[in-house]
């Protein structure tokens, strides 16, 4: 991949007069804190390194010099933005700066004006993005640049992730790195012909400011404007080249086994052997990752590498969970680590990590059967039940890494989840009866947490000074260590301990909170509705497998047209606490389809409601229809009129932050299959995976998840039946059975007896299974033969796990 992108970079930005823009303006790296938000297509290790100011073009560029400062009087006139829907987009609509929501409104205007399109992507609630629009955006003096020689378009990567990836697609082939704000300049065409991430306002000793920028494409686009648009189309047919994902001439994927073995040792050699994790800082959650190792650990169970896979996974998790990534005031993951021990986050909240990462800690906990994980899982998913869900069963994008100090103080990233020695002493002063020196509640707390005077956060991680004598809790001992350190019971410490966070947890609320992104997105949602489903059925918790449920009704009521049986993308939180759209809708692209359906299926399994298994059978028709490539195999990221005029027609070929549509949709129609026997589903995943087998065989690590459904389609999937009446009592003590063992590829159906059901309608040899008598049995069915049957819990689990 790297090789592929420095060679791409050498044939855009051959120099042909004066110093090319990449050359003259790329800066150095700096500390983490001060990147752009990192591209999670890249991948969640995230192996390229960002850049402050990263800039990448096809077009030399002369000199340019300083600008002005930031008006002190804000213009509050507001621009068209104000019209929109989007967290992200109403936040520049007071802008000085003629901004356009993307579309044929913008477009018509650039070609028609002959000028060029200043494409700018974020979202609500990144840190960066709130920087350059404080640096820049609200600049008079940059407002009227942009608004008087380019056609400015400001696009929620969110809403359209179709933008966002082809436009991230160029900046990272013609630069060394991507992540948000991305700002892109285009043609009237829509082709990018510059493009970067973020850009200080004014130049500095090592970095060209965004005025600086501006004015030298400017001049570009009047004097070499011709030479600009061939390097354009240049740019865009390489890209085309480079992006294609096709079967060609191969009839069949590659071996799962070569696959597996790769990719394991490519993660063992960038395993973090003390503190977990893969990669150097800054480090991210991984849920794609320890998803594979488990599948890895599970098939490879009586080997050294399968023991290893399973120890790298808990160990990541476990460090993960006592790092300061963690909030353990509040419950639920940040977005990534700034070090590599996990200690200092990046504090904004992802419903997507939410929801990856309960599952991990749910199949952690089916794997080692220690509470720990699954009461890691549980407090993720009270942190998303009290602070990211609608009232109507919807869950709500993210919350924000800055905020206030105190009110009408300027937001600082990480104020509301840090604290002071002071503060946690007036908090928790009462003495601790019964230990070996004189201790008070919160000296307590501050040793099991790392607390101290002077603030654990090194100032290597806080340029700014903003987090001085601040700390972030990371747990520091085991409970162990810290009872027998002041001489106490562990159980006693446990409860000062939970006692202690939940005053802290108190006296937070009284804090001015993070920015809530309430949009809702089909696909996250999806993700969290598999969050809960798979968590309520590990733990055998109706009130979580509820919570999954009310998602799907919320999904079916607010974000599904009946009659195109089409998803939406984006709903909106109104007044009132009502649920409103954008006019007209944003449809739903490939991801919501896959993630939307993955719920479905997980929550099907965690009910045995057969209605959420026919809606995914009709969702997965529909993303067929919409997505399918019928020549080249696999799905396109999105609708070809949806996508209409973008240079490129992608298909996502990295599992990130989340997984790849292509890799989740792969487990989808192996699913699918073992629900309903239609032999559709099985050649469309061969197919799929055939033309991704180019992409696995050169980085098997960059879709772990893929590998994983390369593995489970290369085996036999396991269809466990249980015959039974669903509200049963041992009906349920066997369905709890199976959700018990970590069985990643299986499916598990409830046949109730009734032929006329929707699964005996796509199974007919489920009428030829008996309860024994009459009693609750279970069946594991492989290449069409079943085992005998099986009536107790404890049977059942020996011949799932032997």
């Amino acid at each position: 991949m790297l090789g592929a992108r420095a060679w791409l970079g050498s044939v855009l930005l051959l120099p042909r007069a004066g110093v090319g823009l990449a050359a003259s303006l790329r800066c150095p790296g700096v500390w983490p804190r001060t990147w752009p938000h990192r591209n999670p297509s890249r991948g969640s290790s995230s192996r390229d390194k960002d850049r402050s100011a990263t800039v990448s073009s096809s077009v030399p560029m002369p000199a340019g010099g300083k600008g002005s400062h930031p008006s002190s009087t804000p213009q509050r006139v507001p621009n068209r933005l104000i019209h929109e829907k989007s967290p992200y987009l109403l936040q520049h609509a007071y802008n000085p700066v003629d901004w356009y929501p993307w579309g044929q409104e913008a477009f018509d205007k650039a070609r028609k004006e002959n000028k060029p399109i200043f494409l700018s992507v974020g979202y609500s609630t990144c840190h960066w993005c709130h920087m350059m629009e404080e640096e820049s955006f609200q600049n008079e003096e940059i407002g009227r640049l942009l608004s008087e020689d380019f056609v400015s378009v400001k696009v929620d990567r969110e809403e359209r992730p179709d933008v966002d990836k082809v436009y991230m697609t160029f900046v990272q082939a013609t630069s060394s790195g991507g992540g948000w704000p991305m700002n892109v300049w285009l043609t009237p065409n829509l082709q990018p012909f510059v493009g970067g991430t973020y850009f200080p306002p004014e130049d500095g000793l090592t970095r060209v400011g965004f005025r600086t920028v501006l004015l030298r494409i400017r001049e570009q686009w009047k004097q070499n404007k011709n030479t600009l648009l061939e390097n354009s189309q240049r740019v865009t047919t390489a890209l085309l080249a480079r992006s294609e994902i096709s079967m060609g001439d191969r009839q069949l994927p590659p071996s799962a086994a070569t696959m597996n073995n790769r990719c394991f040792q490519q993660l063992d050699e960038g395993y973090d052997e003390e503190y977990g994790g893969f990669a150097e800082a800054p480090k991210f959650p991984t849920p794609v990752i320890l998803s594979f190792l488990f599948s890895y650990w599970l098939s490879h169970r009586l080997t050294q590498d399968g023991s290893r896979a399973q120890q790298m996974a808990l160990h990541t998790l476990k460090m993960m969970a006592n790092g300061g990534i963690r909030d353990h005031v509040g419950q639920g993951f940040h977005r990534y680590s700034t070090d590599c021990q996990w200690h200092v986050p990046h504090f904004e909240k992802m419903l997507y990590d939410q929801a990856q990462l309960a599952v991990a800690y749910s199949q952690a906990f089916q794997i080692s059967g220690d509470e720990f994980y699954s009461d890691v899982a549980k407090g993720i998913l009270q942190y998303v039940a009290r602070s990211l869900s609608h009232r109507s069963g919807g869950f709500y994008s993210a919350e924000d890494a800055d905020s206030p100090p105190e009110r009408g103080m300027r937001p600082k990233e990480g104020a509301y989840y840090v604290w002071t020695v002071k503060e946690v002493q007036q908090l928790l002063p009462e003495p601790v009866l019964g230990a070996t020196e004189p201790l008070t509640s919160g000296q307590l707390l501050m040793k099991h947490y790392g607390l101290t005077e002077a603030g654990n956060i090194s100032p290597s991680q806080d340029p700014k000074g903003e987090l001085q004598g601040q700390n972030v809790l990371t747990v520091r001992y085991s409970l162990e260590l810290t009872a027998a350190r002041f001489g106490l019971d562990v159980e006693a410490v446990r409860t000062l301990l939970n006692t202690g966070l939940e005053k802290l947890f108190q006296a937070r609320k009284h804090r001015p909170k993070p920015h809530l992104d309430s949009k809702m997105l089909a696909a996250w949602n999806g993700l969290m509705v598999s969050g809960y489903a798979v968590t309520g059925a590990v733990l055998g918790q109706d009130r979580l497998i509820n919570y999954a449920t009310n998602g799907a009704k919320f999904l079916k009521r607010h974000m599904f047209d009946v009659a195109s049986g089409r998803l939406m993308r984006t709903c909106y939180t109104g007044s009132g606490g009502t649920v409103e759209h954008s006019n007209p809708p944003c449809w739903g692209f490939l991801e919501d389809y896959a993630f939307v359906v993955r719920g479905l299926l997980d929550l099907y399994e965690a009910s045995q409601e057969s209605a959420w298994l026919e809606w995914a059978l009709r969702l997965q028709d529909t993303q067929d229809r919409l997505f399918w490539d019928s020549q080249g195999g696999g799905y396109f990221c999105s609708e070809a009129e949806l996508g209409a005029g973008l240079p490129l027609r992608l298909k996502d070929d990295q599992d990130g932050a989340e997984p790849s549509a292509n890799s989740v949709s792969a487990h989808n129609l192996l699913r699918l299959h073992g629900f309903t026997g239609h032999k559709d589903w099985m050649d469309k995943c061969v197919c799929l995976l055939t033309a991704f087998s180019e992409r696995m065989r050169r980085v098997p690590v960059a879709l772990p998840e893929m590998v994983r459904a390369l593995s489970a389609q290369q085996q036999t999937l396991k269809q466990i039946v249980i015959c039974g009446d669903r509200q049963a009592k041992d009906t349920k003590a066997l369905v709890q059975c199976v959700h018990s063992v970590y069985i990643p590829n299986k499916v598990l159906i409830l046949a109730d007896g009734d032929p006329s059901s929707f699964l005996s309608r796509q199974l007919p040899f489920l009428s030829t299974l008996r309860r024994l008598e009459d009693q609750a049995t279970a069946y594991v069915c492989e290449n069409q033969a079943c085992s005998m049957p099986i009536t107790d819990p404890c049977e059942l689990r020996k011949l799932l796990h032997p």
